[in-house]
């Protein structure tokens, strides 16, 4: 059986990988790009990403809405927040970018104020448990009609699955992300689909899915 990271591990650990984890991710940038287009952001919007990492999403999304628009981001990492700050003060798009630590099962936005929301190869590190409460605060701080997007590795039926899972049953501190169905934990979450893509990362099976609040 799968060992669970608890969070202070998991923030310890992309504390750890938040100095060089722009070297070995540009797949999942690639695949990030392509969901904000599915997202379809519009100006003067505000958005919220969980889990900005470095914070490359964050400068597409900032100039997505504009001016006019804001963008928040949340983060367990205090390492990765240093990145991500860095990375938007020498973008010039500070004005409009808002970024904090904090927990994504339990956000720190007392009432719906987003018209969209972001999650790229986040919603997995979650614990299966951990998952419903994450997608029910999306939920909560999204107005109605807003939009959820988010990029997973998914659960299909296929070898390069099986071998990454057992990797990831035993080695759960390096492999730390695992595939989900990322249909099922959305509808359970009551989101309406409104569009999926399939692509593979590392010969792995991806979806990026767009979903709506009611």
């Amino acid at each position: 059986m799968a060992q669970e990271i608890s969070h202070l591990g998991a923030r310890q650990n992309y504390d750890r990988l938040s100095r060089f984890y722009d070297s070995f991710s540009g797949g999942e940038r690639s695949l990030s790009k392509t969901a904000l287009e599915l997202l379809a952001l519009q100006p003067g919007e505000n958005i919220l990403e969980i889990g900005f990492g470095t914070g490359h999403a964050l400068l597409e999304m900032a100039h997505a809405v504009g001016t006019r628009g804001r963008v928040e981001g949340i983060d367990l990492s205090p390492g990765m927040l240093a990145v991500a700050s860095r990375r938007v003060l020498h973008s010039g798009l500070a004005g409009n970018i808002s970024l904090q630590v904090g927990d994504a099962t339990c956000l720190p936005f007392p009432e719906p104020r987003f018209q969209a929301a972001f999650m790229s190869f986040t919603l997995e590190l979650f614990s299966t448990t951990e998952i419903p409460l994450v997608l029910a605060e999306c939920r909560r701080v999204l107005v109605p009609g807003g939009r959820l997007g988010v990029v997973s590795l998914a659960r299909k039926d296929t070898r390069m699955v099986s071998y990454y899972e057992w990797f990831h049953a035993r080695y759960p501190r390096l492999i730390d992300c695992r595939p989900i169905h990322v249909h099922q934990v959305l509808e359970e979450a009551c989101y309406i689909i409104l569009q999926t893509l399939e692509k593979s990362l590392w010969g792995l099976p991806v979806e990026i899915v767009v979903a709506k609040k009611p």
